[in-house]
């Protein structure tokens, strides 16, 4: 099992997801176009990574998340940073 306390993220992550919500991982750091590494949950190849590095499918991280809350509020796997949407849509 591959370990994340103390380790520096990649990138910046943003709010772990309730239990049973999804990430929102669009940054293309999360993919590795050159490389397919073993899932850290399932062992099955996959070319995802979290914002640590490890290579783990986005629904192993969700269904992890889900099985582990309290484990998973210190945030081995979260969503993204949400950008500031801008609010060009009042019309009025």
């Amino acid at each position: 099992m591959t370990r994340t306390r103390g380790k520096k993220p990649h990138f910046e992550p943003g709010c772990v997801p309730a239990p049973g919500a999804l990430l929102d991982w669009r940054d293309s750091q999360h993919f590795d176009r050159w490389q397919d590494r073993p899932c850290v949950l399932c062992d099955k190849p996959t070319p995802m990574r979290s914002h640590y590095g490890e290579p783990v499918h986005k629904t192993c991280a969700e269904e992890w998340i889900a099985a582990n809350p309290v484990e998973a509020r210190l945030g081995r796997f979260a969503s993204d940073i949400q950008s500031k949407r801008r609010r060009d849509d009042d019309h009025a």
